[in-house]
């Protein structure tokens, strides 16, 4: 059982020493994440969702064309697509509410 459990243990947690520790950021890391503006973050995923997205459509176009790809290569990368569009559609969702609830707070 330890064995399947070790197998499972991410690789940043891995070599964190095993304990379950997260890394800490060193101060140049968390000075770039706390420079990097959301709208870029957001603007990075969306293109990224966009690019899973043509390769979900390479790889069916590729599985109908017979050109070497594997069923389950394209089943792959349409659920990345799919997982990638809703996890952006939550965070935009989310933004939404957040701003909804700033525009109705009273000052």
């Amino acid at each position: 059982m330890h064995t399947a459990m070790s197998s499972t243990i991410p690789a940043a947690l891995a070599s964190a020493g095993g304990n379950g520790a997260v890394p800490a950021l060193t101060s140049s890391q968390s000075q770039s994440a706390a420079a990097t503006p959301f709208a870029d973050l957001f603007a990075d995923a969306v293109g990224q969702v966009g690019q899973l997205e043509d390769q979900a459509h390479a790889a069916v176009a590729g599985l109908m064309t017979g050109s070497g790809v594997d069923v389950h290569q394209a089943m792959i990368a349409t659920q990345k697509a799919s997982m990638a569009f809703e996890l952006a559609l939550a965070v935009r969702n989310k933004a939404v509410q957040a701003y909804q609830q700033v525009v109705g707070m009273q000052f």
